[in-house]
């Protein structure tokens, strides 16, 4: 890459951010989407009943100006007067039902069905209450309130439907979407109406745009001559050399996702008969030098992971959890052990970061296992893996940006379209951990699966993810460990 000074970036004078990523949401409804970028859409567009605030570790009002557990499946809301939706629409009590009620609803369809699931259902009980019953205890739900959970106007989604409220969307947010362009990205503006005291803050840059760019080459060169204000993943060596640049910005970040190898331990899809043997999954997982990637592609402050976790939620442990220390003669053992002393050909799926996906195969390659790389865009390779198609899949998971153990392992584990493993032992012992109110108990139950998952490998934990963020020099902006930009707390110097 030539590295020549940075263009000026004429968007300070237009009041518009555009920042680049390169990956599409595939709808931006929140409840419809579950990839990255979407959910930094919503996080603009939308607002939370409940604001958790990163720095102090408290939840504070958001939409909702208190709340009272009337007893550990049933959460009293008061609910925000004086909020009103981009369209104009009011937001009450009505909005918040509606918006719970339908996101748990069959014809809803959500795609991560664990950010909803612990919901039974909500009524109204006063002008501004809303009662919320539960499916059983779930300490973590007023952190999933703070998340990915968030309210829809009811009129206007009755009236559009689920496909015209995905072109477009209307929200309570600090910005709201005045865009939606399929295959090039969404165009937002500041909502001039945003509600005084948010604990958001009010909205400073006027538009924000976001372009798809699936190539980090054009990114950057986009970046360098002003077509763009701002990046992110840049790989570390890249990143090293655009910090050499004037007039830009960079910085790196641990988030919370989390790399992982997804294994079908059931054995459905083409070629995976081998996968059915838990000798075999232990040999994936002791033929990766994880350290060695962490140290050589990832870095940015990535930790290894040994957990099927982010080792900062809550729950979350690898205390007594066994490790795969690289330890290729070892894999190579428990292949001949197995039944395959010459190892065996087998697909592997994956939808980004292609190098760490070729470093996973050359390592497998050297104790005998041949794996095909099979690349695709996320949601192509989501559908193919829940049908039971792809034999490995090189996951990842920012768990919603949700600090509690059971946005990740639920997600995976608990017998939902993401679960491989359908281990009914697993999915039970979780369903204790998520409704276990006790602290010390719920910790020991999280503990217990995280180690019966490990010990039959059903996926092999890497590491979790730093991100290297590229931007203007003109624009003031800072990284939060959740990997949500907050564009509505950045502002031009």
């Amino acid at each position: 890459m030539a590295l020549a000074p940075a263009a000026a970036h004429a968007d300070k004078a237009r009041d518009t951010l555009v920042y680049a990523s390169d990956t599409e949401a595939e709808n931006v409804g929140p409840y419809h989407n579950n990839v990255r970028e979407g959910v930094i859409i919503a996080r603009h567009a939308f607002d939370n009943l409940i604001f958790h605030d990163l720095a102090t570790g408290k939840y504070e009002p958001q939409l909702a100006t208190d709340w009272t557990w009337v007893d550990p499946q049933t959460l009293d809301l008061t609910i925000r007067k004086g909020v009103t939706f981009h369209n104009g629409d009011p937001l009450t009590a009505d909005d918040v039902v509606f918006t719970l009620n339908w996101a748990v609803s069959p014809e809803a369809k959500v795609v991560t069905k664990q950010n909803v699931a612990w919901i039974k259902s909500a009524e109204k009980i006063g002008d501004d209450k809303v009662r919320i019953h539960l499916n059983g205890p779930f300490p973590a739900a007023i952190e999933y309130l703070s998340g990915p959970v968030v309210i829809y106007p009811q009129k206007y989604f009755e009236k559009v439907g689920l496909d015209g409220f995905a072109k477009a969307p209307v929200g309570s947010g600090p910005y709201k979407i005045t865009a939606v362009t399929p295959g090039k990205g969404v165009t937002m503006e500041k909502n001039t109406s945003y509600w005084k005291g948010s604990p958001l803050g009010q909205p400073s840059i006027g538009k924000l745009v976001f372009r798809i760019i699936p190539d980090q080459e054009t990114q950057i060169a986009e970046l360098m001559t002003g077509g763009v204000d701002w990046i992110w993943r840049v790989q570390a060596d890249q990143a090293k050399q655009l910090g050499a640049v004037p007039n830009l910005t960079v910085l790196a970040a641990e988030t919370m996702r989390v790399g992982f190898l997804q294994l079908d331990a059931q054995g459905v899809s083409p070629g995976s008969e081998p996968l059915k043997d838990v000798r075999v999954r232990q040999a994936i997982a002791y033929a990766i030098d994880r350290k060695a990637m962490l140290d050589n592609l990832v870095r940015g402050g990535a930790r290894l992971m040994n957990s099927a976790c982010f080792i900062d939620q809550f729950g979350c442990t690898d205390k007594g959890v066994p490790r795969y220390d690289y330890d290729p003669a070892k894999a190579k053992k428990l292949l001949a052990e197995a039944g395959y002393p010459n190892g065996f050909s087998i697909d592997l799926y994956a939808y980004r970061e292609r190098e760490y996906a070729e470093a996973v195969i050359g390592y497998l390659d050297a104790v005998g296992i041949k794996a095909k790389l099979n690349f695709l865009k996320y949601g192509a390779m989501r559908e193919m893996a829940r049908a039971g198609k792809t034999p490995i899949t090189f996951q990842t998971w920012g768990s919603f940006s949700v600090a509690d153990a059971s946005a990740f392992t639920g997600v995976w584990f608990k017998g939902d379209a993401d679960d491989r493993a359908r281990d009914q032992q697993v999915t039970d012992m979780l369903k204790k951990a998520d409704t276990t109110v006790e602290t010390e108990a719920r910790l020991a139950a999280y503990a217990e699966a995280l180690k019966v998952i490990a010990e039959r490998a059903y996926l092999v934990p890497l590491f979790s993810y730093s991100s290297n963020y590229a931007f203007t020099s003109d624009l003031v902006f800072s990284s939060q460990p959740d990997e949500l930009p907050r564009f509505f707390q950045a502002r031009w110097k």
